[in-house]
């Protein structure tokens, strides 16, 4: 075999090689992009979980009658910002 012939070879060994890498690397890419996408549903689900859990918590207060002054601020803040948003709400029905 010529040097030519054998240094083709070895360039051929290493193309099938780097092909085989990138596939592998294709298939990790997928499956980690699937993990990720589960794992950002999952974050969602948990934080509206969380905030209904935060909601119960300032109803119990408010019910109790047992909330602190900046418990009460922010509670207004919070109803203030959901009648915002039904206002825009049926501004845009009104349309």
């Amino acid at each position: 075999m010529s040097n030519t012939e054998q240094h083709l070879k070895r360039i051929q060994e290493k193309l099938q090689l780097l092909l085989k890498e990138h596939t592998a690397i294709v298939k990790e890419n997928k499956i980690l992009k699937e993990e990720l996408s589960e794992a950002e549903k999952k974050v969602i689900t948990q934080q509206k979980s969380v905030d209904e859990l935060k909601q119960q918590v300032s109803i119990l207060k408010v019910s109790a009658g047992d909330m602190s002054e900046v418990d009460k601020k922010e509670f207004e803040k919070r109803i203030n910002g959901y009648l915002k948003e039904i206002d825009r709400c049926i501004a845009m029905l009104g349309q």
